[in-house]
């Protein structure tokens, strides 16, 4: 299976603001960014498409019309709970320099651990990587998601996940037909 992660494009939302899994809508980029993800993947023809519900995700995926399109939640960004559209300089410093140095095993209140995330991603890959050795496959989803991944495939603990940026409008292709993962690019 080639995996084609596709991270949604910019987000019309200040950068200050927490925003996790609140369905926020794109930037008035999004004509200019979908039309470079096209040009980065007209070359491929792509076996699946999967996304996460999310609007930003679910808008990219219908308008790069790469073929019939499956909603999977758990592609979902990470779960923020309480901080969802909080400023970050709003949250109780003491409160997110706990989770910070713990992310892997902390959640916000209300939230979700990044091991949660991690773990409901690695259930998509196994899943899907099960019935489509050689395929192509594209997935439009969220940096959290994309970084996790990542992160297994390179058997890197989740506390290293922020030192991957993973930007936004971006492919990274992994492969999973040998009986390691390759990672062929990021960012691309």
């Amino acid at each position: 299976m080639n995996l084609h992660l596709i991270r949604h494009t910019s987000l019309d939302i200040l950068p200050s603001i927490c925003y996790g899994q609140s369905d926020v809508d794109v930037s008035e980029n999004f004509e200019n960014e979908r039309d470079a993800l096209v040009k980065k993947l007209a070359h491929i023809q792509f076996d699946t498409v999967y996304t996460s519900p999310l609007q930003r995700c679910a808008k990219l995926a219908h308008a790069l019309n790469l073929g019939k399109t499956q909603v999977d939640e758990r592609l979902k960004e990470l779960h923020f709970g309480d901080w969802e559209m909080q400023a970050w300089d709003n949250i109780p410093r003491d409160l997110f320099d706990t989770w910070a140095n713990d992310y892997a095993n902390l959640s916000p209140p209300n939230g979700e651990t990044f091991s949660q995330l991690h773990a409901r991603t690695k259930l998509f890959i196994e899943e899907v990587s099960s019935h489509s050795h050689g395929k192509n496959i594209a997935v439009v989803t969220h940096g959290g998601v994309i970084r996790t991944i990542l992160a297994d495939v390179l058997n890197m603990p989740l506390k290293g996940l922020f030192r991957v940026v993973v930007d936004y409008a971006s492919v990274t292709q992994i492969s999973f037909n040998e009986a390691v993962p390759r990672i062929h690019f990021v960012n691309r």
